[in-house]
């Protein structure tokens, strides 16, 4: 009888424990809009984009945040992260490269994760939102299109010294952003031109009807992405 008291009170003792450690463990803080993450910055917002910098040292993570748009992720620093899905397990490693970009659609009414640093540099990265998703997208592109979503489409020109792209029109408001540092020829129809020296990670917002062609008139190879509203 006394074995069985003794079971008994060991075991009510070490339910006591692992609720007291339920109780304990530690619990998600509450997720914030990406635009209030401390770790995001917006950069610029108007009625049709916001564009955010993303710096996350190594080893780091950030709070789980809620993206409630479409948008596009462009990479300017080498590193590998994971991405964590509020109550859903860790992701694997993915590699951070620049030149690469990424289209992403917008699942559902939201989406809320958390980015994790594991690599050895820090992750920088400019996240471009787009607010407003067409019912009935234009048809009409500039170029050959690299990737898109529901919201915009994205013109990737890779340009070698002295290269330059077709001349193409954009007949919808978008945002330039520079992948690398390069010297940056904008040229019109009519000869008319401009030159630029441009840093990995500049952009530019253009609501104007632009036609134009993009050269390269520095030594050092240059990319440039061009996310056209749809």
């Amino acid at each position: 009888m006394m074995n069985v008291k003794i079971c008994s009170a060991l075991i009510f003792s070490w339910s006591c424990v692992f609720a007291a450690q339920e109780a304990s463990a530690p619990v998600p803080a509450k997720p914030v809009s990406v635009e209030n993450e401390p770790l995001h910055h917006v950069v610029l917002k108007n009625e049709s984009v916001v564009v955010i910098h993303l710096t996350l040292p190594r080893g780091e993570r950030t709070l789980y945040h809620i993206h409630s748009h479409d948008r596009v992720a462009v990479p300017l620093s080498s590193t590998s992260i994971t991405q964590q899905v509020l109550n859903e397990k860790e992701g694997p490693p993915l590699p951070s490269e620049p030149g690469t970009f990424s289209a992403l659609t917008l699942p559902g009414a939201s989406y809320t994760h958390r980015v994790h640093n594991i690599g050895t540099n820090p992750y920088d990265v400019l996240d471009v939102e787009l607010l407003v998703r067409p019912q009935s997208p234009s048809p009409v592109t500039a170029a050959r299109v690299a990737a898109e979503n529901p919201s915009a489409r994205i013109y990737n020109w890779v340009l070698a010294p002295g290269s330059a792209s077709a001349m193409h029109t954009h007949a919808r408001p978008y945002l330039i952003l520079a992948v690398s540092g390069f010297t940056l020829k904008m040229t019109a129809p009519d000869g008319q031109s401009g030159t630029h020296e441009i840093k990995r990670g500049d952009f530019h917002w253009v609501d104007t009807k632009v036609t134009h062609t993009l050269s390269n008139a520095g030594s050092a190879g240059g990319q440039i992405l061009e996310i056209e509203l749809k």
